[in-house]
């Protein structure tokens, strides 16, 4: 949509987001999460996580994960290995990786097959992906949310609406994203809150070691690993499967 007198530049700012997220060296958040499940009686039951996450640009990512039925995963990326943990099975596997997190998460969500919701907000290529993606942005209104100032936008995508909150000021941060999947059955929605933003968190060698349980078992990725939350099908639009 094109800016008016009294609406800013909805994409500029989409952009900005997504560049800033793109150029931070590091960072943690909190992502609380929550998807639509359609039953087969027409109902939609809510499903939730906790995702505590952790980036060291170029190549460095922890992801924890808290399911709303208890069960716990990780993934990490050191710059070598990718490993996944699934805490509910007690089971890891391991993959060796080359490359920056964007090409980590192209691996795993691409080639292995697992599924990390909102994984291309954590990519560098996230504002090639937005440009090439993103086919409208409207500007919805100025508001506060979480007690802070923050831009409201919608935008559409080929098959995904989404609707992003951003933060208003000199770091312009995601808030809160509802993704609708408008062609999916029943149009599902994801749910997402970004809390406990820090831009120097700390980032040692440690924070992305994986040291799997004394009991825990290594299988192979493509061996059922649990998903490290689950979607539905249609659900993939964010993950980063092509950065």
């Amino acid at each position: 949509a094109e800016p008016t007198a009294s609406a800013p530049d909805a994409r500029a700012i989409l952009m900005g987001m997504a560049q800033f997220m793109a150029k931070t060296p590091r960072y943690s958040m909190r992502v609380l999460s929550a998807y639509d499940s359609l039953q087969d009686t027409g109902e939609k039951l809510e499903f939730a996580a906790i995702r505590r996450i952790t980036v060291r640009r170029p190549d460095h990512l922890r992801v924890e994960v808290e399911e709303s039925n208890g069960e716990t995963n990780q993934l990490l990326f050191d710059g070598k290995t990718l490993s996944a943990f699934s805490g509910d099975e007690n089971v890891y596997a391991q993959s060796k990786q080359a490359g920056d997190i964007d090409a980590a998460l192209k691996t795993f969500v691409g080639d292995l097959k697992m599924r990390l919701p909102l994984a291309l907000l954590l990519t560098e290529s996230l504002p090639r992906a937005f440009e090439r993606r993103v086919k409208t942005v409207d500007y919805v209104e100025s508001t506060t949310i979480f007690g802070a100032p923050a831009h409201h936008l919608s935008a559409r995508g080929d098959t995904v609406d989404f609707q992003i909150w951003v933060s208003d000021g000199p770091q312009p941060l995601p808030l809160r994203i509802v993704l609708t999947y408008r062609d999916y059955k029943g149009q599902p929605q994801f749910r997402a809150q970004f809390v406990d933003w820090n831009l120097a968190p700390d980032t040692v060698d440690a924070v992305f070691a994986f040291k799997p349980p004394k009991d825990a078992r290594k299988i192979q990725f493509l061996a059922r690993m649990g998903s490290m939350v689950a979607l539905p099908p249609a659900a993939e639009s964010l993950e980063g499967e092509q950065p």
